[in-house]
């Protein structure tokens, strides 16, 4: 596995490059009108660096480009979801195309991954750190 430090230097330098769909959804989640449902962009989880990362309801938003449409990248990306979703993380995908187009569509999507419906009402959500037992 990885070292914490190169995941967390790789995650660092992704934030610097963000990609404009990202610097558009970044801008978007911020506004979203939540009470808690922080986010986190560039995220190490595990030996992966994910998009987008809400702990408190260990929820991934994945942004995927053209390329992820090709075999070996689309394999990849298929490998890396089932890892994250067998370590209890939720992961949903959007194409960039789709941030483009329907942002609206997209953001109503992340509500309801946040808080089950379009019309729940915002709630505070926890986050819950994993503590480390002393050794």
């Amino acid at each position: 596995m990885v070292s914490t430090s190169i995941r967390r230097a790789a995650a660092k330098k992704l934030r610097a490059n963000t990609t404009p769909h990202e610097r558009m959804l970044w801008r978007t989640l911020k506004d979203l009108p939540t009470d808690g449902s922080h986010f986190r962009r560039q995220a190490p989880i595990g030996s992966y660096v994910v998009d987008f990362f809400c702990p408190a309801k260990r929820l991934i938003i994945e942004l995927d480009g053209g390329h992820h449409s090709e075999d070996d990248t689309a394999k990849r990306d298929l490998d890396r979801q089932r890892w994250l979703e067998n370590e209890g993380y939720r992961v949903i995908r959007f194409w960039n195309s789709e941030l483009s187009n329907d942002l609206t569509a997209v953001m109503e999507r992340i509500y309801v991954e946040l808080y089950g419906s379009r019309e729940a009402e915002t709630m505070h959500l926890a986050h819950r750190r994993k503590r480390k037992t002393p050794t």
